[in-house]
């Protein structure tokens, strides 16, 4: 379940990306009056006419018709290095989380296996998912998994802004980089952007245990297929964004997964020592939750028939009282 929410939210936040951009890709490109008020108007006024102008300014010069595109690239790795260190920070965090998690599968199993059970009631289901939380909680970690959409959030006005800085500007959507056009579609960076961001997703296999690989396989075309979706819906300046921003992201999942990942592993192996995992759920524990629950139902029943009984039996008493 909480796998299924990490994707949702992830998956939530693209698509509201995608349907934002690819909405404002219907508009006639290079032709249209630059929004003055609204949300897209502050994103407008204070990051896409200062793109803008850098852009213009490293057009000029560099000379030639790849300024602008050379601009894209220099404004994407700023944006993708400034962030960096937030995104190693959450990777770290997310990499601890899922390798304490890893530690704790068997216990998660009980529980899962015990759900299977489809003569289980309503009380019984209850409380047996309420073991999933105890775990978590008496084991100090985060039941989020240490999602971190906030780097993402932090993009979003800039991959907006990159997109209006060309759609208002007539000489930016004119312009070329090493052929390929800004103004308009390219399905050459759309493809190479996706490869980058599948690379970084299967790189992001290496080094988990079989558990976990497990689980992430679902989300390893997620994001190239959305930058794929995208870059082709958005004109070729969005396409050079997410590209760079491919080649970033792979850099830093190098990182992640040779450096980062390595020394969690030896650090919570050296802390699982001193301090091992508290075991929350055992066989027994759901036996007896399952076999009381049995009880308590039984007499639960019991007791509201009574109760029901006596409510009927009353009423008649105050009909021959009257």
């Amino acid at each position: 379940m909480k796998k299924n929410k990490k994707i949702l939210l992830l998956v939530s936040l693209v698509a509201m990306l995608a349907i934002i951009l690819t909405g404002c890709a219907a508009y006639k490109t290079g032709a249209n009056a630059a929004p003055k008020g609204g949300f897209f108007g502050l994103i407008y006024q204070f990051i896409g006419i200062p793109i803008r102008n850098i852009m213009l300014a490293t057009e000029n010069a560099i000379g030639g018709s790849n300024g602008a595109g050379w601009a894209i690239a220099i404004i994407t790795a700023v944006i993708r290095f400034v962030l960096l260190p937030l995104m190693l920070s959450t990777s770290k965090k997310s990499t601890i989380q899922q390798e304490k998690v890893s530690r704790l599968q068997d216990q998660f199993k009980l529980i899962q296996d015990a759900l299977k059970d489809r003569s289980l009631t309503p009380d019984k289901q209850m409380q047996i998912s309420q073991l999933q939380q105890k775990v978590y909680r008496e084991n100090n970690l985060s039941i989020t998994g240490g999602i971190g959409c906030l780097p993402l959030l932090v993009q979003f006005p800039f991959m907006i802004g990159i997109y209006q800085a060309v759609a208002y500007s007539d000489a930016l959507y004119k312009s070329n980089f090493f052929g390929v056009s800004l103004g308009k579609p390219s399905l050459l960076f759309a493809i190479v952007g996706a490869l980058f961001y599948l690379a970084q997703s299967l790189l992001m296999l290496r080094g988990v245990s079989e558990q976990q690989r497990a689980a992430m396989q679902s989300t390893v075309f997620i994001s190239p297929l959305m930058t794929l979706f995208i870059s082709m819906s958005t004109p070729g300046a969005l396409g050079l964004y997410f590209l760079v921003g491919g080649i970033i992201a792979l850099i830093q999942q190098v990182i992640v997964t040779y450096i980062i990942l390595p020394r969690a592993k030896a650090k919570i192996d050296a802390e699982l020592k001193e301090k091992p995992m508290k075991v929350v759920v055992t066989k027994e524990i759901i036996d007896n939750i399952i076999s009381d629950n049995t009880n308590t139902g039984n007499s639960t029943s019991s007791t509201t028939a009574e109760d029901e009984l006596r409510k009927r039996n009353a009423g008649k008493q105050k009909r021959n009282d009257k």
